[in-house]
């Protein structure tokens, strides 16, 4: 299988695809095997679940001495969001003025993550954007 193909079948990478255990109802990201919460009751149970893309920051922090490969981003700030199905995800936040706050709601986008050595494969996947009162509405 190719580099490109593989990422892009990877569900929860790009569509925000989890689980659903069929026993508690819990929302699990990225997707389980095994409820952690029921066990054993789980076993066959557990549900593909698309999560909204919607939820609220938690907490956050900006990053100004970033990872190999990311420097031109600095600085950036990345983001525990709490999605309204329940899961907690790190992701970075984008197109935000100012600094984000606790408790902002955030959307999920599908943007560019970076690109893989020599070859040029561009990786994309899941950020968060804050919602505009525009958006509330």
């Amino acid at each position: 299988m190719t580099v490109p193909r593989f990422w892009r079948e990877i569900p929860q990478r790009y569509l925000l695809q989890g689980n659903q255990c069929g026993s508690c109802k819990t929302v699990h990201f990225p997707p389980r095997v095994i409820c952690p919460t029921c066990r054993r009751a789980s076993v066959g149970k557990m549900e593909p679940f698309q999560l909204s893309g919607s939820g609220t920051i938690v907490e956050w922090t900006r990053v100004f001495k970033a990872a190999r490969g990311y420097e031109a981003q600095v600085p950036y700030v990345v983001a525990l969001i709490k999605t309204d199905e329940g899961p907690v995800l790190t992701g970075q936040i984008v197109d935000g003025l100012g600094d984000p706050r606790t408790g902002q709601q955030v959307h999920s986008v599908f943007r560019r993550l970076g690109e893989d050595g020599a070859a040029g494969v561009i990786h994309y996947g899941t950020k968060w954007k804050p919602v505009t009162s525009d958006e509330e509405e």
